[in-house]
């Protein structure tokens, strides 16, 4: 009878001399008063699930997070925990769930997922910035973690959530990357992009189009970034206005010679230094560099950067004849700007679809581009824009609003805008648009293009 009552009204006792592993004993220290036993059970590895179940409701903050660090915890209770009050035993929850994925085989992880996904999904849409932070931390390398947790977690407005997982996960696709970036996401966040192990072509070209001056300079310090050539020209085009650019910019591994001499017209001495002292250049580079450092002398040398410096070139003059090119030796008339060329054609009523058509065959991206701006009346930019965005509609109503046939849209669809030809709209009974009018407005409104007047 007095043991019973021991039992019922346990005497506060060393939680060190309890053994969890007796089950009639566990259950009577699961009851004690003193939360410090009732930790001591909860914490253990020797104590049974249905037990750890029923302390993941106690009363005190510290049972409950015992609970939750506990590897043994039935996964329902993790689930009840993970929406508990407390941010401490949230996080507890958030960093054991996380941490049990790397040493399971396929048959396990699938199993756990089956188990968890709720519970990290909970975690993962927690109100607490720190409990969302340390499940980040804890997901971002792992090549099991499950897509729609990291998909939640990158697009997370706190920079210290997002930006982990957006630099390390390789559970995010080529296509979740483009489309945070298309979203405009927190500050920082291109940035943590631009800077993962392996950034590709297509999702460099959206960091590129972005106007972010840290990302892009992320983008550029970043050796195993794919960086094509017309991207790199695009950044060259603005890199004067950008002085953070410059140094990572001279530093690029495989410079093209026409990159080459674009730098050397406007970069600091210091860093035109550095351009001359590399190694690597291949001899078209290297020649382009003697060219340019000797144009540059020839002018008296140039200012450097933020202080005088050449005038930065906008997107309208896209593909301009640099140093080293035609047109800039033996004070001979510089070559004529695309977009300059297209208004004086346009205005003789000679920039037409079989104009723009050979000089889409011969490669002139810079004079298309500036055509179809001409003769659709948008603004080089948002053109520049449209096209890299790589979406047939959009760049099919491009063409449309530019007045000229679906043949020749096609045409842009495959090689301007580099549209996979499976995916490539194609013209309805071979000739007409296969969108109606009032759907090419509509994709164009999206650039904030209207009726033109």
């Amino acid at each position: 009878m007095n043991r019973r009552a021991d039992m019922l009204n346990p005497k506060p006792l060393d939680p060190s001399l309890l053994d969890p592993s007796d089950y009639e004993a566990a259950k009577a220290m699961a009851r004690s008063a003193d939360p410090a036993v009732r930790r001591h059970v909860a914490a253990s590895p020797l104590t049974r699930p249905e037990l750890l179940y029923f302390l993941a409701a106690d009363a005190a903050a510290e049972v409950r997070q015992a609970i939750a660090t506990n590897a043994g915890t039935p996964r329902q209770a993790d689930l009840m925990l993970a929406k508990d009050r407390e941010v401490v035993v949230r996080g507890a929850v958030a960093q054991k769930v996380a941490g049990l994925l790397p040493d399971l085989n396929a048959d396990q992880a699938l199993q756990v997922e089956r188990l968890t996904l709720d519970c990290l999904e909970a975690l993962a849409r927690d109100q607490a910035t720190e409990v969302r932070g340390i499940l980040a931390e804890a997901l971002k390398e792992l090549p099991g973690a499950p897509h729609s947790v990291i998909n939640r977690l990158a697009r997370d407005v706190e920079l210290s959530v997002c930006a982990p997982v957006l630099q390390h996960s390789p559970i995010l696709t080529d296509e979740d990357l483009a489309d945070i970036i298309m979203a405009g996401p927190v500050a920082g966040a291109l940035s943590a992009i631009a800077g993962r192990k392996s950034v590709s072509a297509s999702v460099a070209d959206a960091i590129a189009r972005s106007d972010d001056e840290a990302a892009v300079t992320a983008l550029l310090a970043n050796p195993s970034a794919q960086i094509r050539e017309e991207t790199l020209d695009r950044i060259l085009d603005q890199a004067p206005q950008h002085e953070p650019w410059h140094a990572p910019l001279v530093r690029r591994p495989k410079l093209p010679a026409r990159a080459v001499a674009r730098l050397a017209s406007f970069v600091a001495d210091n860093l035109l230094k550095v351009l001359q002292e590399r190694t690597d250049l291949d001899p078209a580079a290297a020649r382009a560099l003697a060219e340019a450092v000797r144009a540059r002398l020839n002018r008296g040398g140039a200012p450097a950067a933020g202080a005088g410096a050449a005038q930065p070139r906008g997107l309208v003059d896209f593909g301009e004849e640099e140093l080293g090119h035609k047109g800039d030796k033996n004070g001979e008339k510089p070559a004529e700007r695309p977009a300059d060329k297209a208004a004086r054609l346009a205005k003789e009523g000679k920039l037409t679809e079989k104009l723009l058509e050979g000089a889409l065959a011969e490669g002139d991206r810079a004079f298309v581009m500036a055509g179809l701006g001409e003769l659709g009346q948008i603004p080089l930019p948002i053109v520049d824009r449209i096209i890299g965005t790589h979406a047939s509609r959009a760049v099919t109503a491009l063409v449309w609003r530019a007045g000229l046939s679906m043949r020749f849209a096609r045409q842009v669809q495959l090689r301007l805008a580099q549209i996979p030809p499976k995916t490539a709209l194609m013209a309805r009974d071979g000739v007409h648009y296969p969108m109606s009018d009032d759907e090419m407005r509509w994709q164009l409104a999206f650039f904030g293009l209207e009726d033109k007047q």
